[in-house]
């Protein structure tokens, strides 16, 4: 923002500048034929270079700031991203059968319904409002792993892992582990905020907290 806002003053100071020039270029044409306002029209071209000047030099100046300026990251991977209202996220999921997925954050936002505090989602910091968000690589090696609306399960293309809606790594895939998640929290506004600086609680091979089975068919086969 900081940035944008300098480089707008810069083109405004630019501009400014290129007027007093053109105006001190079409007073200089005016009283050429007059020799007796040589004075004032020298006095006049000396005032708009210096002002064209002193224009430049704050416009370098404040380019030079903007560009030193920190640059604060939002709605980026790597930074806090506002998943959506909770209530919209619910009913987008219930209405679509399928996880919510997040182009910018490159993760899937699940439900997960679980207020137990010594389950090792919540304990982690990764349930709020009923909602858990999955990273959307593979824990093999790294492919993104889409979801499968006949099965519910997410299935990997690569190599056919297979992870249950809660990102757990199901038996006979080639997973190691099940899929990592992000830290996340419900704002003073009701939205879903995604901490996507930090994997956090993957679960190992062999974790199964819903005991899910395929609804349907697989998408991938082994």
């Amino acid at each position: 923002m900081a940035i944008r806002v300098a480089e707008a003053l810069g083109i405004v100071l630019a501009v400014a500048a290129a007027t007093l020039f053109v105006l001190s270029r079409v007073r200089r044409t005016t009283h050429s034929a007059s020799t007796t306002d040589a004075p004032s029209r020298r006095a006049f071209l000396n005032r708009a270079m210096l002002g064209s000047l002193t224009v430049f030099g704050v416009a370098l100046t404040g380019g030079t700031v903007a560009s030193l300026w920190p640059t604060v990251k939002t709605g980026r991977f790597g930074s806090t991203i506002i998943a959506g209202a909770v209530d919209d996220l619910h009913r987008e999921i219930e209405t679509t059968k399928a996880p919510v997925y997040n182009l910018a954050g490159r993760f899937y936002v699940v439900k997960y319904e679980s207020t137990d505090p010594d389950n090792r989602y919540v304990r982690e910091g990764v349930v709020a409002g009923g909602l858990m968000v999955l990273f959307q690589k593979c824990s093999h090696l790294g492919c993104r792993v889409p979801f499968c609306t006949t099965s519910q399960y997410f299935e990997c293309p690569c190599h056919g892992a297979r992870f249950n809606l809660a990102g757990e790594r199901q038996h006979g895939s080639p997973a190691p582990a099940g899929l990592w998640r992000f830290p996340v929290h419900i704002d003073q506004n009701g939205y879903l905020a995604v901490d996507t600086s930090q994997r956090v609680a993957q679960p190992p091979a062999g974790v199964d907290t819903t005991g899910q089975q395929p609804a349907g068919a697989f998408c991938v086969p082994n």
